[in-house]
Order: structure tokens, then sequence, then C-alpha cells
């Protein structure tokens, strides 16, 4: 590595964010660039460990030291290329990915981890500052044509490396606007979405066909069928859970979705007309303590709320890793989001038993009692306790508790694919019970992260295309680690 001694001699250093009384009065991506100087010393800062556990913790196989000794070097184009070699789309996860790869880090043993994600974005940033990111559409053309079905993350991925290896590709989308819940769920404050429009302006100069705003019904389904050689469902896991108390359809009652979706029409233009569903001078009460939630704060926080509360089922996490919980596993600790520094009351260990209304039918409050956790029978379970229960005011309710897989609209029954008990689709590496159909992201695997679906899209897109050429030569995740191993059997 460029600098041996980069972990001993500097401390890890984020971007600074801009002031939360500032950033609440509009949309606009909270971070300041950060000083060239600083990102240096930060790439200067992986340890040349000799077994990298951020691969590990990368579901894309990122090549981790060597891009970081790249950036060390100034080298941006060396460094644009290797990340390129595994990641896609290293300016959306160089964004909003909880950066496994950094709670795997040798260094966050015993300090801060490498600042990896950071590194990452900058080097996306850099390569389209300095021409380096430019369309490279393949050398030669298959008569092979693909249709690839919901252009999230997942579906972008596998339409690009499919699209590389010479196929014909179309890209199927029921929104006005390609990107999912990239750009119908993830606030423009984390990411703002001109970042998808350059990436998929470069998609179309390479070659993909993008038909936006087509919803396939049977009919669409069975010229799909027809008229492709081979098809990828990656619709997402759309299907919201639900939270089935009583009073649960009471007005001002919402999934989190409902909400974010709309307002990100609206900042976009896309929506003439305000949010219909507005927090402004309202009690807000979000129900689920991840990323989800988080957004719904930093939303309802731009909207004028009167108050948020967030509630959590769960216990409050410790600040630091528990003694079940070692290094290199994800931490299970207390994460304070740039929304939560904006401005929200968060309450753990709390069961929700009851919405109540007024006689419009209105919400105007949710009955609450606190639990406590306890191990029976072998696991854990809650119990409630005695004298805890209260009503506390609620004018808008925002359930972020997750998603149950695919929407139950018929389109796998539309493309000949048998469901699991579950819900989710029947798959065997990648391909349906339709040989001629494959699975690729939250619809295949359930609810995940951003990084696991462009690692989805990724994978499937190699099945696919040994399904239509018998071989293929795309990339699959990186390998070289147990290839340098005498017994790579014992490995794995």
């Amino acid at each position: 590595m460029g600098a041996n001694d980069g972990f001993l001699k500097y401390k890890r250093e984020l971007e600074d964010n801009r002031d939360p009384k500032e950033r609440v009065g509009d949309y606009n991506d909270i971070h300041h660039p950060i000083a060239p100087e600083k990102l240096n010393n930060q790439a200067a800062r992986c340890m040349d460990c000799g077994i990298p556990f951020c691969h590990q913790g990368c579901p894309l196989g990122n090549v981790i030291p060597e891009f970081n000794d790249a950036v060390y070097r100034k080298e941006w184009g060396e460094a644009f290329d290797i990340l390129r070699g595994t990641n896609n789309f290293p300016e959306f996860t160089g964004r909003i990915c909880p950066a496994p790869c950094e709670a795997s880090c040798v260094l966050g043993i015993n300090k801060d981890p490498v600042a990896i994600e950071l590194i990452e974005k900058n080097i996306a940033e850099k390569a389209y500052e300095l021409g380096l990111a430019t369309p490279k559409s393949p050398e030669t053309r298959t008569d092979k044509k693909v249709a690839v079905i919901g252009a999230g993350p997942a579906g972008l991925a596998a339409a690009d490396q499919l699209n590389q290896a010479g196929h014909e590709v179309t890209l199927f989308e029921k929104d006005q606007k390609v990107g999912g819940l990239l750009r119908y769920g993830i606030p423009d404050f984390k990411m703002e979405k001109w970042v998808i429009d350059r990436r998929v302006k470069l998609m179309e100069d390479e070659g993909v066909i993008f038909a936006t705003g087509t919803e396939i019904d049977t009919t669409k389904a069975e010229s799909i069928l027809k008229d492709f050689d081979a098809v990828v469902l990656s619709t997402g896991a759309q299907e919201p859970r639900d939270l089935k108390i009583k009073g649960r359809e009471a007005k001002g009652v919402h999934f989190a979705m409902e909400f974010l979706g709309e307002q990100n029409k609206v900042v976009s233009g896309e929506r003439d007309t305000p949010n219909p569903i507005s927090a402004k001078g309202k009690h807000v009460i979000v129900i689920g303590g991840g990323d989800t939630g988080s957004d719904c704060i930093g939303t309802s926080n731009r909207h004028g709320a009167a108050s948020i509360t967030q509630l959590e089922l769960l216990p409050k996490p410790p600040k630091q890793r528990a003694h079940l919980n070692p290094w290199p596993e994800w931490p299970m600790t207390l994460k304070t989001s740039s929304s939560h520094e904006e401005g929200a009351d968060r309450v753990w260990s709390v069961l929700t038993k009851e919405f109540t209304k007024d006689e419009q039918g209105q919400v105007t409050g949710l009955t609450l009692v606190d639990i406590e956790w306890k191990e029976e029978n072998g696991r854990m379970q809650f119990f409630e306790i005695e004298g805890t229960e209260r009503t506390v005011p609620c004018d808008l309710a925002l359930l972020a508790i997750g998603y149950t897989g695919p929407k139950q609209n018929g389109l796998l029954d539309a493309f000949g694919v048998e469901a699991m008990e579950n819900s989710l689709p029947k798959s065997k590496e990648y391909q349906s019970t339709n040989q001629k159909v494959f699975l690729a992201g939250d619809m295949r695997r359930g609810q995940s992260l951003v990084v696991w679906a462009i690692s989805e899209g990724r994978e499937s897109a190699v099945k696919v295309d040994e399904f239509l050429m018998g071989k293929s030569n795309l990339p699959r995740k990186d390998r070289s680690f147990f290839e340098n191993v005498e017994d790579a059997e014992f490995c794995e």
C-alpha cells in the first residue's frame, strides 16, 4: 500500500454536513464535498491487512484495498477501472449503502474503520469529472433479445451486464422514470435524482432500450415471452408489511412509501400539486426503526411537523458491540442518521395497541404499552409491562415496518412462475420454474439492500447469458482468494 503507517497517522474523517436548521428547508444533498487532501488521507488508512475481510462484507466482492491504494496514489482511472469491474453503480452505493464492508474492515477491530463508502463515491464522481465514465458499447452483438421487467437497481444491473454481453436488452418499467425505490423511495437529501439520470443516459448511449410507463399485464407478458429469448423479473418486494391493530382503517395512517414516493415526485416536478399526505403542523408517529423510518423523519421535518416520534419494537441497541456481536459481524449498535439529528424522539421496546380516531374517522392518537424482552423456551419473547399503557397524540402515522414480498398482482402467474408459501417465487440459481424466466433482487431474495440488488442483477445476468449462449464471459463475484488457497473446497 502507498502509506504503510496511514492507519496510525490519520483519523477517520467523513464529509461535513450542512447545518440541520438550514438543510430542513430544502431537499438538496446534505453533504459538503470533502477536501482532496482529506480524501487522500482516508485512502491512506487502508492498512494492507493481508486478508481483506472487507471483501467478505461486500455483497459485490469489491476489490477494496486495491482501489484505496489507487486513490492514495491519485490514479483515478485505475481506481475507477477496479471499482467498475465489480460494481455497476458506485455512484449509488457510495451514497446510500450501509457499508457492510466497513463493518468487516480489519482496522475496525480496535479503531474506526476505513471510510470505504466515501472513497467509493468520490471515485465515481472523479470519473465523471475527468471524462472516464463514458459509453462503452459491446464490440459485437448477438441475435438474442432479453426483456428485463423492473428498473430498480437489480434490473438496471442485469440490463447493463446483458447489454455488455452483446444482447439486445429492453428494460420495462411501470413508472414514468427509471430507478425504482432509488427514485421513488430514497429522498433527494440522501441522493439527488440527477445521479440516476446521468447513469441512465450512459446506458441508453450504450444501447439499452428503456420502455417506461409500461405496466405488464397478462397480454403484455404473453407478448414478451413470445418476442424475447429470455426474461428477467426484478420488480422488487413491493408488498408492504401491514400493522393489523384496531383503528388501522383510520384516515391519516399510511404506508411509508405512499408518503415518500409522492414527495419525491413533488421534488422532481413529476407531480405539480403538493404531497397529498402532509406532515405540516401534525404530530407524526413513525412506526419502524430502520432506514425507511429515518427517511420519513427527514421528510416530515421538511414538511414542518409539530412533533415526530419514532417507535421500535426491539430494545435500544448498545453504543458499542456486545460480546455476542463480535467483529466482523454486522454491528448491532445504535445508529443515528442525519434525519435523527434534525429532530425526532425515539422510543424503543414499545408495542402499538390501537389507533384512536374522531367522528370523521381521522386518526387522533395511538395507544402504546412498554414491553420487556425475556428468553423463554429457548427464544426471546416480549411481555407487556403493567401500568405503562398510554395514548399519545397522532395526526399522521407512517408504517415503515418492511415488506413481505412481491406485489400479488398476477405478474408471476402471467409469466408462468410458481411461488412458494412465503409469496417469493421459486428459483434455482436465479432461474424460475419457467426456464425462460429469471429472477433478481428483492423479488427473489426478499427485502434487502441496494448493494445486494446490484449483486443479484449481475449474477442473474450470468445465468441468462449461459442460458442463451451455452457459456458466459460475464464476471462473477470475485473468488480470487479461494483460487490462491490450496484447499479451496475446505475454505468454502
